[in-house]
């Protein structure tokens, strides 16, 4: 599922670089957890959380059923 999760994240960084941010992948466990850290921009960015959930969780899912949901990593 790692690579799966890798795959979908290569399609959505190009957004997230656009504005200064990018998104890393931490872990990914049995349950289809997702652990990610959102680096540059996105890392102080108020709306980050907002993009975690609304953004990047629903694209995963979509693209990856296995993933349950996203958590952040600082």
């Amino acid at each position: 599922m790692r690579e799966d999760v890798e795959k979908a994240l290569a399609e959505i960084r190009p957004r997230l670089q656009a504005d200064g941010g990018d998104v890393e992948l931490v872990d990914v466990d049995e349950n289809g957890v997702v652990k990610l850290k959102l680096t540059g921009a996105c890392a102080g960015c108020p709306m980050a959380q907002i993009t975690l959930k609304q953004g990047i969780e629903k694209i995963l899912k979509e693209k990856v059923p296995a993933v349950d949901h996203v958590e952040p990593v600082k």
